[in-house]
């Protein structure tokens, strides 16, 4: 268990003074990039031989976001490694104990040269300590866009992929599909899960257009769609009661 102290700053909440859900979600990758980096197994030391580890999935169950000012704990654990693949749990928590975000994600170690993955050194391996899973309701991973017909879909303008959505592997940073999804839900909506599966990567002058569908009056699904309609990532956002 990786563990890094904080606190809520203005620039990290939104209009209502709490933490936004990018802003979490920078935190969880600032966490594990930290202890990577503490281990000397970051993002130099891969680098290095053309590696990088790219997510491909993410579950985040809220249970109360932070509010500016507050000081809180954020924690990561990984609790499997095998083949190319990563398992690691995160979590955000105040500091007397209590949990305030879960979430589970799915990684892979992927060759930067051939795009492809590959199997984790042994190196890598020695120098994580795996623990066990958070108790948390795991959903699966794999996230269907509605067949055509089924349920309605409205297509959203669409967003071109500008030098400020990239991060160090020159492509779309993971974090920034979830901006650009949660900018098509209704107004006011309250999240309280989202998962989100990535499918392929956007680079530099790609565009990328949101298709949104609400499944049921409290599931809301966005396609984040290349122009030959197939989808970069799938967010699916869970908001009990609807719009608050």
């Amino acid at each position: 268990m990786y563990k890094v102290d904080g606190r809520i700053r203005y620039s990290e909440v939104g209009q209502d003074g709490l933490l936004t859900i990018p802003a979490l979600i920078d935190y969880f990758q600032d966490c594990s990039t930290f202890q990577s980096e503490d281990l000397e197994i970051g993002v130099a030391r891969l680098k290095r031989d053309h590696m990088a580890w790219l997510v491909n999935y993410w579950q985040v169950d809220i249970l109360r976001m932070p509010a500016l000012g507050d000081r809180i704990r954020t924690g990561t654990l990984p609790y499997s490694l095998k083949g190319f693949m990563g398992l690691r749990n995160f979590f955000m928590e105040t500091e007397a104990g209590e949990m305030l975000v879960r979430a589970n994600s799915v990684w892979s170690l992927i060759d930067m040269r051939r795009m492809a993955p590959v199997r984790i050194p042994q190196e890598i391996l020695d120098k994580y300590i795996l623990g066990e899973p958070l108790e948390m309701e795991y959903l699966p991973r794999k996230i269907r866009v509605p067949a055509e017909g089924t349920v309605p879909g409205r297509a959203h303008t669409p967003e071109i992929v500008r030098e400020y959505h990239l991060d160090t592997n020159h492509h779309v940073n993971n974090c920034q599909y979830i901006r650009i999804a949660m900018g098509v839900l209704p107004e006011e909506s309250r999240i309280r899960r989202f998962r989100i599966m990535y499918q392929r990567q956007a680079r530099l002058g790609d565009r990328i257009t949101p298709v949104s569908y609400e499944i049921e009056k409290d599931t809301f699904l966005v396609a984040l769609n290349a122009e030959d309609g197939s989808p970069y990532a799938v967010v699916e956002f869970s908001c009990p009661g609807g719009i608050s």
